[in-house]
């Protein structure tokens, strides 16, 4: 039986914490609440650290010294981003689901989200030429 199914995500290890991240990308890119509603929409302007060929951090490891604001997911406050994409591992985990079949977990293959068109890869613009975040409203993040 595979660890996620096995361990509850405040029981990972830092190595198994990792290595549910899909590399998709969709956390990096920018949201917006809507002040009377409070809905999320999500934008394709993705945060400047993101690479947009790899959908991966150019600089994960010390991602917050770079982007102050930047989110750092956890065990302990997973629960609270109800933000995070529908088919985020950690959300899917903390909501009693399992992995998406191309996942790379499950396939073996670190390539099969962007396989799978599920990453922001070729699809989103940096944060310094977007320009009003509010004409990039998407809706294929979810």
């Amino acid at each position: 039986m595979a660890f996620w199914h096995d361990k509850p995500l405040a029981a990972l290890s830092q190595a198994e914490w990792e290595s549910l991240c899909d590399g998709c990308g969709k956390c990096c890119l920018h949201k917006l609440e809507d002040e009377d509603t409070g809905e999320i929409h999500y934008t394709d302007v993705a945060c400047r650290m993101l690479d947009l060929t790899t959908a991966r951090c150019k600089r994960y490891p010390e991602r917050k010294r770079y982007v102050a604001n930047c989110t750092v997911l956890t065990a302990k406050n997973i629960e609270s981003f109800a933000w995070m994409p529908s088919t985020c591992a950690y959300r899917l985990l903390a909501e009693g689901k399992d992995l998406p079949d191309w996942h790379p977990l499950v396939t073996g293959d670190p390539a099969s989200t962007l396989a799978a068109g599920q990453t922001v890869a070729g699809r989103a613009v940096d944060e310094r030429v977007a320009g009003d975040f509010e004409d990039h409203i998407v809706s294929w993040p979810e």
